[in-house]
């Protein structure tokens, strides 16, 4: 042989070795052992059902979940991820140790790939603390006054006041519910601008109200880009654009100009002020700033606009929310007319059930988050019905109530229409929930399945949308302008990523009644 054939042989065998070493370490060549889930890797090496899991989420699931049953592995973008339907599995799996299913290893990915920076585990730590004393108890009703407050402050701005005929007005759904909630969660949480030499308290407000809505259509553009952030896969133009979003917020949420702001929020300022104890760096800090902004607004807007429009589709359902809210009114002998004060009410001192039940209602349809696992040690997992599996370290483990839990017609009967009093039974007490005849201990998962998955705010979540309900129907006359128009569906885009978004807005009229 030549020697240059012998270099080619030469050259030829060792690109064969290392496609061959790459499709072992991608798992191209695994298959399923012992006691381990049912495995389906596709027909593509490494990208596995990457294309299909992109395109239809749920749709692509729940194909997987029939073929194969409660639980399966299938490969994605060279991941292996092991998926779990079983709502009865559900406490096991959110039980275990972080040492043996960790939560924060993929929560850090992800941090990493939005907001461009890894947290140390001791943040992690101060974080936890601070949001269990600063966003319950005796501090969320503070934080609920203030907000109450400030959403006054945006829904009626504008709207002018005395005995005159208001007009009616036209807005999106979307747009309105989401920016007013933006604009009002802002103001309470990061605080306003203190007022000029010789500028009202007011005009401050109202100033800060207006920036505030300015900054809401960036921080839309910027909250479109999440699915591919998340992913890590992103164009170059996009990429772009979203790192100068990025530094934007950065610049606005700076710990320097929050300094100087004026009522900011006991829950940012303990926040920052321990990271800072920490060792948090300044940009750092900034950094972590925007990461709680985006926390607070993300999922809260479409949440609010869900349950909007589901009253306003529904006026039965609107006319039954709005006779609860006229009879706590009532009771806590406040007077809805012309000239009398905006009612204040303590949300920790009333009841709500029917609102209660129809919130949880609209978290149940458009909640689709995935709660991740990452699986840190070889180990075994045994099923509510016996069954026992093998699952490998390095691996996911993930739990997808949307399909498990929320729209299985054994627990939710038709799951996918919208029943206000679906929590409630007759006498207004909390329905319980079954499935296999067996009681479900997690019947409900729309803010995560426990421990540091659980969404730290989602006392004062709640506590927005029921504000913001109340004041609408106490003080508005609305209604869709096309009636027949149906509820838009889901972007699928948004799938697994906390709450489902519309792929489109629908315009409603509405004119201040009072």
């Amino acid at each position: 042989m030549h020697f240059w054939e012998s270099v080619l042989c030469a050259l030829l065998a060792s690109l064969f070795s290392a496609i061959l070493g790459g499709l072992y370490l991608a798992g191209a060549f695994r298959k399923r052992r012992h006691k381990e889930p049912p495995l389906d890797k596709g027909l593509i090496p490494w990208l596995g059902h990457g294309l299909n899991f992109k395109k239809n989420t749920v749709e692509f699931l729940e194909k997987m979940q029939k073929k194969h049953g409660d639980i399966f592995t299938v490969l994605v973008g060279g991941n292996y991820l092991n998926f779990v339907m079983n709502p009865h599995t559900y406490g096991t799996i959110i039980k275990k140790s972080k040492d043996r299913l960790d939560f924060n290893t993929f929560g850090s990915t992800i941090v990493f790939n939005v907001f461009g920076f890894h947290p140390r585990k001791s943040y992690h730590k101060v974080k936890e603390t601070i949001n269990k004393k600063y966003l319950r108890g005796k501090n969320l009703a503070d934080l609920n006054q203030v907000m109450m407050e400030n959403l006054k402050t945006v829904i009626f701005c504008g709207l002018g006041s005395g005995d005159r005929e208001r007009p009616w007005q036209q807005d999106g759904v979307l747009h309105f519910s989401y920016k007013a909630m933006f604009q009002a969660s802002f103001m309470t949480l990061f605080g306003t601008d203190p007022p000029q030499s010789g500028v009202s308290k007011e005009t401050s407000k109202d100033h800060t109200t207006t920036q505030c809505g300015e900054w809401f259509e960036d921080f839309q553009k910027f909250d479109k880009y999440l699915p591919q952030m998340v992913s890590g896969i992103m164009d170059p133009l996009s990429k772009k654009e979203m790192e100068r979003l990025r530094n934007f917020f950065w610049d606005v949420l700076s710990v320097k100009k929050l300094s100087q702001k004026d009522n900011i929020s006991n829950w940012i300022a303990k926040v920052d002020q321990q990271m800072s104890k920490a060792g948090m760096a300044e940009k750092m800090r900034n950094q972590f700033m925007f990461t709680l902004f985006w926390a607070s607004q993300a999922n809260i807007g479409p949440a609010t606009f869900w349950l909007f429009v589901h009253l306003l589709k529904h006026p039965e359902v609107m006319k039954a929310v709005k006779e609860e809210v006229d009879r706590i009114l009532k009771e806590t002998d406040q007077e809805v007319k012309p000239g009398s004060p905006l009612i204040n009410v303590s949300l920790e001192t009333i009841k709500t059930p029917l609102l209660d039940s129809a919130i949880q209602e609209t978290l149940r349809m458009r909640v689709s988050s995935f709660l991740f696992r990452s699986i840190m040690e070889d180990m075994d997992l045994t099923m509510a019905d016996g069954r026992e599996y093998s699952l490998w370290k390095g691996d996911q483990l993930i739990l997808f109530p949307f399909i498990g839990l929320h729209m299985d017609p054994e627990i939710y009967p038709d799951p996918q229409t919208f029943k206000y009093d679906r929590f409630l039974n007759p006498d207004g007490m909390k329905k319980e929930f079954y499935k296999n005849g067996e009681k479900l201990n997690y019947y409900s998962m729309q803010w995560g399945g426990g421990g540091p998955s659980m969404c730290p705010g989602r006392f004062f979540a709640v506590s927005e949308m029921k504000m913001f309900v109340m004041l609408m129907v106490t003080y508005f006359d609305m209604e869709l302008v096309n009636k027949e128009e149906n509820i838009p569906p889901v972007d699928a885009s948004h799938c697994g990523i906390g709450i489902a978004h519309p792929s489109h807005d629908i315009q409603f009229r509405y004119r201040q009644r009072i």
